[in-house]
């Protein structure tokens, strides 16, 4: 169902993404994670003549939504496979968050990580409880690495982003948005694997009560592959990305780039001075802690409202999401 004016049709498989999965994915979860408040600003309200919705996944356990997906795909673990424990690749939030939900299931848990992952996420994955593996920052390194854990260990690979249990979980994050404020005409995600915004279109595409609801995506200039697999209608597997949002660099995956495909409405790439002004306005006007990745949705807003990118009207309701907090400063 759906169709995104800058896409092809998506029909959502309900029997993997439907009410009753999303929904006993949210429920699975709902005792190990937090739901984070939803905000308002009066300032940025009235800077924009909009109503701004802020959903603050920055104060997430782990400082970001992936512990969602995590805590969604640990608990589905046979004893088996939690025996042998679990692998993942990630330059921080995902490592934080699967490290978490592996520790409060007692389950081994390693993470494979590029060296050039900020150190505060690498010590806070390795505090968690996690063996860290440091690799070449590219994304061949990151697979074969993990595999080689996958082999010797037996252990089950938690992908980032890219698997159905992963998507079910972030799904959550607008499950919760929309709970709270039904008439939200724009829920604006960031993408870079895509497990978030695929989460939000599939939830949102189906259960809005606003059946015009539109997903925005937002994306770094630096790392725009979704950008221009959107432009293109071709997915694009390779990029040398080139931004602050360190958590936006990885490409779409194979199942996240279809839903988004055919479900996002449009999507906007912002600089990074527009993502260190979004960062500033968080901080300065509602004392949030915000990472580069988990500003480029409100970046994405103000531009598009100053440029006249997308039609909104004075006082629609506007989801922002804040998908992380855990970097805040360069070299940390």
């Amino acid at each position: 169902m759906g169709r995104s004016p800058i896409g092809s049709e998506f029909y959502i498989d309900e029997s993997l993404y439907g009410l009753d999965q999303i929904g006993a994915a949210h429920d699975r979860i709902a005792s190990k994670i937090h739901r984070t408040p939803l905000l308002q600003n009066q300032w940025l309200n009235q800077a924009f003549d909009r109503q701004f919705f802020i959903k603050c996944e920055n104060l997430q356990k782990g400082g970001a939504f992936k512990i969602r997906g995590a805590v969604n795909s640990v608990l589905q673990l046979s004893n088996q496979q939690a025996l042998r424990g679990v692998v993942t690749h990630s330059s921080g939030n995902h490592a934080q968050a699967l490290a978490i939900a592996a520790k409060a299931c007692g389950i081994a848990c390693t993470v494979v990580m590029p060296k050039s992952s900020p150190s505060v996420k690498i010590q806070a994955t390795r505090d968690y409880g996690a063996t860290v593996i440091l690799c070449e920052p590219n994304q061949a390194a990151r697979i074969s690495s993990t595999q080689q854990v996958i082999d010797q260990t037996g252990a089950t690979l938690v992908h980032p982003f890219d698997q159905v249990n992963i998507i079910l979980g972030q799904a959550t994050v607008a499950k919760e948005m929309l709970e709270e404020q039904p008439e939200l005409k724009i829920l604006v995600a960031p993408v870079g694997g895509g497990g978030l915004l695929a989460g939000t279109c599939l939830y949102a595409k189906q259960f809005s009560a606003d059946p015009e609801v539109r997903i925005l995506a937002s994306e770094p200039e630096g790392a725009d592959d979704a950008y221009r697999s959107l432009r293109t209608q071709q997915r694009i597997t390779e990029q040398v990305p080139n931004t602050i949002a360190d958590g936006l660099l990885t490409t779409l995956g194979e199942l996240t780039w279809p839903i988004i495909q055919g479900l996002v409405d449009d999507i906007v790439t912002v600089s990074d001075d527009e993502i260190q002004e979004a960062m500033k306005i968080y901080w300065e006007r509602m004392k949030l802690v915000v990472e580069p990745s988990g500003a480029v949705p409100l970046a994405a807003v103000i531009k598009a409202i100053h440029t006249s990118l997308i039609e909104t009207d004075p006082g629609d309701k506007i989801g922002i999401m804040i998908s992380g907090g855990n970097r805040v400063f360069a070299g940390v």
